[in-house]
């Protein structure tokens, strides 16, 4: 129950700063520089500083109701449909990624240094180490036909 108004907390703040803007917007076009002033260097301050103290309180104590999925709610509720529970989903996933390079070598012929650049990228990338903003890789097969560049 509290979290439920904590996050109506939060909307009536959001609305409140919206409509106040609005007021802003509607003095600013008929010229009252009073009220602007008042609008944009009192209320509109205030309401964000209180917005963002809101918000900061409700990611912390949020266990119920919350404004953002998480990964771990999604493999949850993917459990509870499937009926596998979530340590072996995240299982099957760590066993996939050890045994990448066997799978890369059934697929690329002769290409060894290849396959350990590629399935390091990718353990890299799902440790969570790289960076979340560039690709994996990008990578170059290069080699005669038959080797299984096109795979």
């Amino acid at each position: 129950q509290a979290e439920k108004v904590s996050l109506s907390g939060a909307q009536k703040i959001k609305s409140e700063l919206e409509q106040t803007k609005i007021y802003l917007e509607q003095a600013r076009r008929i010229g009252d520089l009073a009220r602007m002033s008042e609008l944009q260097y009192g209320k509109i301050p205030e309401l964000e500083k209180t917005l963002a103290v809101v918000l900061q309180s409700e990611g912390k104590n949020m266990r119920l109701l919350r404004n953002r999925v998480t990964e771990m709610e999604i493999t949850e509720v993917l459990a509870r449909w499937t009926g596998i529970p979530v340590s072996r989903m995240l299982e099957s996933e760590r066993t996939k990624i050890l045994r990448i390079e066997q799978y890369l070598h059934q697929r690329v012929v002769g290409q060894n240094e290849a396959v350990e650049a590629v399935s390091n990228a990718i353990r890299r990338s799902r440790a969570g180490i790289a960076d979340p903003n560039r690709p994996i890789g990008s990578f170059m097969f290069l080699g005669p036909t038959g080797v299984g560049k096109t795979e």
